[in-house]
């Protein structure tokens, strides 16, 4: 069996995870940690952040990594980082690696490695068709057709995104906690704001489910999985029946490792 580290490097947040993989059984997740993501950053600093993340990870020998990072500036830093930690090459979510899922996107390469691993992940574990939803800096959203298929997605601003745009462009509106209020109708600017950003977020993800399941001709019982940052809140304001997973982007690297083991 072998133990392989997965690395997500997001716009927000770098989150670790260590797995169990081999054979052909789906890999066995054995810990996981997350980091506020820096940027720019070294690869002494990258080597350093890996070995903060191995103390806070069961002790284990990892016998290979995994990479996938949104911020391309990076992509190299992280690269060389975890050959230095691993001593081995690591895979890195891009063109030429095998997803086994077939991209219906116009240009395969501009699809993000995160959301080529949520995909990967959700169809192994709920089949397909299926949607996901990954919130962050931005709210992403993706398509599994009824033949299991990539059939594209949706990109908006996330909510902590859309809360921060507010704040600096309107000068007498002030930056707020992102959590729901009471009532939709506020009483105050603050809760006013709320509503909007996220209330509003809820509102807007079932809006974009509905047009979804409507394009690929699916029923309401389609699967829809939502992982990300501040999974529970958000999922506990929508309408839709959802799954809260929020090791699916982590589950999915791990099984683009063990399809693509060196």
């Amino acid at each position: 069996m072998d133990t392989v580290l997965t690395v997500d490097v997001g716009n927000t947040t770098t989150r670790f995870g260590l797995f169990a993989a081999g054979g052909t059984g789906a890999p066995e997740l054995i810990g996981t940690c997350e980091f506020t993501t820096a940027s720019p950053l070294t690869c002494d600093e990258a080597c350093i952040q890996i070995a903060q993340a191995q103390t806070l990870l069961p002790a284990a020998t990892a016998d290979g990594a995994i990479l996938s990072c949104v911020i391309p500036s990076l992509t190299d830093t992280w690269r060389r980082a975890l050959l230095r930690a691993c001593g081995a090459r690591p895979l890195v979510v891009g063109p030429g690696l095998k997803s086994g899922v077939q991209m219906k996107y116009d240009d395969p390469s501009e699809v993000g490695p995160d959301r080529v691993a949520d995909v990967v992940a959700a169809r192994g574990a709920y089949g397909a068709p299926a949607i996901v939803v990954d919130l962050g800096t931005t709210t992403n959203f993706e398509a599994i057709d009824a033949a299991g298929a990539f059939a594209g997605g949706i990109i908006a601003p996330g909510v902590a995104l859309g809360a921060r745009a507010l704040a600096d462009a309107a000068a007498r509106l002030p930056e707020i906690e992102l959590r729901a209020p009471r009532r939709v109708i506020g009483r105050s600017t603050r809760a006013a704001m709320q509503s909007g950003v996220v209330l509003g977020e809820a509102a807007r993800i079932d809006g974009l489910i509905d047009a979804m399941l409507a394009e690929l001709g699916c029923t309401d019982d389609t699967p829809v999985i939502v992982t990300g940052d501040g999974t529970a809140a958000i999922a506990a304001l929508l309408r839709h029946a959802v799954t809260v997973d929020d090791t699916l982007t982590l589950r999915g690297l791990a099984l683009l490792w063990q399809a693509n083991r060196p």
